[in-house]
């Protein structure tokens, strides 16, 4: 070959390998932000929804984080502020030990390592992450970040998978601290903090449906997405790109993935899994001259210890403290039981979870999706999935550890025996699964994956246990008897049934009361005003029902009685309050309850929606709800007691009304076919800010069950243009 033509073909194939990254252009930040603007356009439509239109997935990365900024920067500085281990600086002392379990799992130092050892698309997008977070600071110097100044692109690592909390919560802040500092353990007591998740009384969990075309009007398959979270956690985007990114739905704020949404072919819905992916080890410790050793079979291992420094605010100044950290092969060591150190394992393989939670977006069918799931990094959730070919299928979990099933990994097991050693993981086919069942539908609510779809479901014994330790639940009860009549659904009609008021959970409990009552009917005329309106009630949620009201002061009042034994789940709990309990607690607590329901509302005829409250304050994470304030009835009620439609509360300081919280947060239904149909809702609004048209335009039909219809077709976008415009040129 001529020398010229060999260096042409050098110098083409230099340029070509140049064009994988921003780092291999050797452009500088402000470079990178311009181009990345420049290739980026954002289309608000009328409910402030941003549709982010990028040349590349990077450019259109750069532009979600950079919406995300402007829509709620509060929440995204806090996600990280959480995640990388630095709450403690901004909380103060309490927030100690929610910095040390993150240092646990990995230290900035190896989420650098990470960040190196991705492969170089997936290096391209954190780099565009913290391009598009760092520009809009750059853009809005008026806008004063707590802490985080600047984004670096290791921070992703940190955050890789989208759920709500994730796994590391479920690491006992309260134990982490008995074990590293029983002194601080004592003085701080129960005012640990860390925790992501809002306190309220509702348990964590959603709904996932999926429907066949058999049971739809037009004979497409559908999907319902309904996560149930605190609220505001996610914001609702539209993210395109040229490489073929075409997703909409609700994005954790700091993330660059849509978590639970759809493309034009396929959808998918998260719900809290309950497989076993965390697990304790005992472990047998020997301490020496040689240091700090551990049992495991006929050997003896050095224990890794690592220094871990950690700053945290005190008054005006901020102090430093650090702590020998220890880990074993099985994972860092994070508390003591029975006079033995144990150590932690879970899921803990950020790049794969990022490519996972990223990849999942651009799949365009099922054999595409099931290929994504195959990389088994989602560790917290089931997966409802929907397409546009009319597959409908159910994916219960995804990170599954082997075990030996000689074992009871629900309690510590023998970190000395390489027999309960996890032994790899088991592969995708052999997950609880389900693929287009006869019936037509799929359901989870966080129940048993052997109920979601009827008689067609997956069967218990042929998994281990550890696959599924979920009973069933009202949710789940409810979702089965509606599913089981659904025929002609439409994208309404989904929606109808997605909220169907009918309250399982408060049929059986009020029966139960019933029956107490009629072993001897007396007491005083308030007494019997109550009781004829249960009597009279049909057990569905409104405004307007006095018997609702009536019914939530029974259960909470029951519930702080201490009558209830521990450990039951809130079936249980309903079984012992309605068919267990003397007739004479269940009546005596009615009593009580209605003394304090005429106390706080000077009526026991309060209808519902008097007492069960919608209000948004301002942007902070943690309102601090106020009965004098504006506010809004809700007909809603809490998924405990079955509602589909779940709106979990708590009261504020001296309030009597209580206020949503969390529950349905973003919700969607989705019709695949020629082309993707959707209705969605958030709860409340896009913008975290109080002056945004968008911060409260969503609450009056978030309490009225109106949902907005999808613009997820340019042509239909532009027909809703509020704003249009390249980052850092908005007005």
């Amino acid at each position: 070959m001529p020398m010229n033509r060999i260096a042409f073909l050098i110098i083409f194939l230099i340029c070509t390998s140049f064009k994988l990254t921003p780092g291999n252009k050797n452009l500088s930040e402000s470079e990178r932000w311009k181009q990345h603007a420049s290739n980026t356009e954002i289309i608000r439509d009328n409910f402030g929804v941003p549709h982010i239109y990028g040349k590349t997935d990077a450019d259109a990365v750069f532009g979600l984080l950079y919406t995300q900024c402007e829509d709620d920067f509060n929440r995204v500085e806090r996600n990280y502020i959480w995640a990388t281990g630095r709450l403690a600086e901004v909380e103060g002392e309490n927030a100690l030990y929610s910095d040390l379990r993150a240092n646990l799992y990995m230290t900035q130092k190896e989420a650098e390592a990470n960040f190196e050892k991705s492969p170089a698309w997936l290096k391209e997008l954190c780099i565009a992450f913290a391009d598009g977070i760092n520009y809009y600071l750059a853009k809005h110097p008026q806008v004063k970040p707590k802490l985080l100044t600047r984004f670096e692109p290791w921070m992703p690592m940190y955050f890789s998978e989208g759920s709500i909390g994730g796994d590391i919560e479920k690491v006992s802040l309260k134990r982490l601290a008995e074990f590293y500092d029983k002194s601080d353990a004592a003085k701080l007591g129960g005012n640990l903090t860390g925790s992501i998740l809002l306190k309220d009384n509702e348990p964590r969990g959603s709904n996932g449906f999926a429907i066949s075309g058999k049971l739809t009007q037009s004979g497409n398959a559908m999907l319902l997405i309904n996560p149930h979270t605190s609220f505001f956690f996610r914001g609702e985007v539209h993210v395109v790109s040229k490489q073929g990114l075409n997703a909409y739905g609700a994005v954790t704020w700091g993330q660059f993935f849509v978590y639970q949404g759809f493309n034009e072919k396929t959808g998918w819905m998260h719900t809290t899994s309950d497989v076993d992916i965390i697990d304790e080890f005992e472990e047998s410790i020997v301490k020496n001259k040689q240091g700090t050793t551990y049992k495991y079979g006929n050997e003896s291992r050095a224990m890794d210890s690592n220094t871990v420094s950690i700053k945290y605010k005190a008054g005006n100044g901020i102090k430093e403290k650090s702590f020998t950290t220890y880990r074993t092969h099985h994972g860092p060591v994070t508390h003591s039981s029975n006079n033995k150190w144990v150590s932690t394992a879970m899921m803990w393989d950020p790049v794969k979870a990022l490519e996972q939670s990223f990849l999942r977006t651009k799949n365009s069918n099922h054999q595409e999706f099931n290929k994504m799931m195959d990389i088994r990094t989602n560790s917290s959730n089931n997966t409802v999935y929907a397409d546009a070919d009319g597959n409908i299928a159910y994916y219960h979990g995804n990170f599954i550890p082997k075990r030996d099933i000689r074992f009871d990994y629900k309690k510590p097991v023998d970190g000395s025996n390489p027999d309960t050693d996890w032994k790899g993981l088991h592969e995708l086919k052999d997950n609880i699964f389900l693929l287009n069942p006869d019936n037509g539908w799929i359901q989870n609510c966080n129940s048993t994956p052997f109920t979601s779809a009827g008689k067609y479901s997956p069967k218990q014994e042929n998994y281990p246990n550890y696959m599924s330790y979920s009973p069933e639940n009202y949710r789940g009860i409810h979702a089965i008897s509606l599913l089981s009549k659904a025929k002609d659904l439409t994208l309404d009609k989904l929606i109808t049934l997605a909220y169907d008021p009918y309250l399982p959970g408060a049929e059986e409990l009020i029966k139960g009361l019933l029956k107490a009552y009629d072993t001897d009917p007396k007491g005083t005329a308030e007494l019997k005003t109550a009781i004829n309106l249960l009597r009279d009630w049909d057990y569905k949620t409104s405004k307007t029902s006095a018997a609702m009201t009536i019914s939530q002061y029974y259960l909470n009042t029951y519930i702080k009685s201490g009558k209830i034994p521990g450990g039951l789940n809130i079936m249980e709990k309903v079984n012992y309050m309605s068919s267990i309990s003397p007739p004479k607690e269940r009546l005596e607590i009615f009593e009580a309850s209605l003394a304090a329901l005429k106390k706080d509302f000077g009526s026991v005829n309060t209808a519902w929606g008097e007492f069960n409250r919608y209000q948004r304050i301002n942007g902070d994470i943690n309102q601090e709800f106020n009965d004098l304030l504006p506010s809004i009835p809700v007909g809603m009620a809490s998924g405990e007691w079955g509602a589909l439609a779940s709106f979990g509360t708590r009261f504020g300081k001296n309030t009597k009304r209580q206020y949503g919280t969390s529950g349905n947060s973003f919700v969607a239904v989705v019709e695949f076919g020629d082309k993707v149909k959707a209705k969605t809702m958030l709860a409340g609004g896009q913008s975290g800010d109080p002056k945004s048209p968008h911060f409260d335009d969503q609450m009056q039909r978030y309490a009225d069950r109106e949902f907005k219809t999808v613009a997820f077709y340019r042509e239909d976008v532009l027909k809703r243009v509020e704003s249009r415009y390249h980052p850092g040129t908005e007005k």
